[in-house]
């Protein structure tokens, strides 16, 4: 088994309950633990025994570009759908970051697993 992190990937979405926020592109941080089986990639050496993180990144950004979801919960979800799909994963957890998002935080997150490991 083995653990990737991406971590703090800077995003722009559609995401909120307000008229304003349904008009204009917001910043969001991603960040994604995904636990997968490596045994294969370990002994060969080569991309295709293994969990290709660049393109699973490149379809996370391109489902986020084009989402309109309300809720945080909603596009976290949509999030850790793309990530199960593929068949080496066997966990995974999803945390979707909104700055900005209450006058006097940081930043406010919601955070999605897969079953329970």
């Amino acid at each position: 088994m083995a653990t990737i992190y991406i971590t703090d990937l800077h995003l722009r979405a559609v995401i909120g309950t307000n008229d304003w926020e349904r008009d204009v592109k917001q910043d969001i941080l991603v960040n994604i633990r995904i636990d997968y089986s490596a045994s294969k990639a370990m002994k060969s050496d080569k991309i295709k025994d293994t969990l290709d993180y660049k393109a699973l990144t490149k379809e996370i950004i391109q489902m986020v570009e084009v989402s309109d979801c309300f809720l945080l919960e909603a596009l976290a979800g949509k999030i850790l759908e793309v990530v199960m799909k593929r068949p080496l994963v066997t966990y995974a957890v999803v945390r979707v970051d909104k700055p900005q998002a209450l006058r006097f935080a940081k930043s406010v997150a919601v955070e999605v697993t897969s079953k329970d490991k």
